[in-house]
């Protein structure tokens, strides 16, 4: 059962990272990428959210490798709902965990807009 929002702000958290958890976290069940490096989102209360990577897309961080966008379109979801791309897709990231790049479910939905 989740808390109330004042017991996620005492615990830290912004007001909209509280009203989040306090709502329910969703799942995300599909990942689209659009060419405009937007990623298409829907949760599993069948809502559809637009996600801007361009802030994400920056040299020296560990999205860099995913400017190209041969490369951003490999996005797909983990077994934990979460947004993933490989760093190097001939390997599988089950079996090299440092292979894999990721973004939170709740991460995604608060940053997210709806569409």
């Amino acid at each position: 059962m989740p808390h109330s929002v004042d017991f996620y702000i005492s615990k830290g958290f912004d007001s909209k990272m509280a009203n989040y958890f306090a709502s329910g976290r969703k799942k995300i069940t599909s990942v689209t990428p659009n060419k405009d490096f937007t990623l298409l989102l829907t949760f599993n209360n069948s809502e559809k959210r637009i996600f801007d990577m361009k802030p994400y897309l920056k040299k020296n961080t560990i999205f860099e490798q995913f400017i190209n966008y041969e490369d951003f379109k490999r996005v797909y979801l983990d077994d934990t709902n979460n947004i993933c791309w490989d760093k190097n897709p001939e390997l599988n990231s089950e079996e090299v965990w440092n292979n894999k790049v990721d973004l939170s479910a709740d991460v995604c939905y608060v940053d997210s807009i709806p569409c």
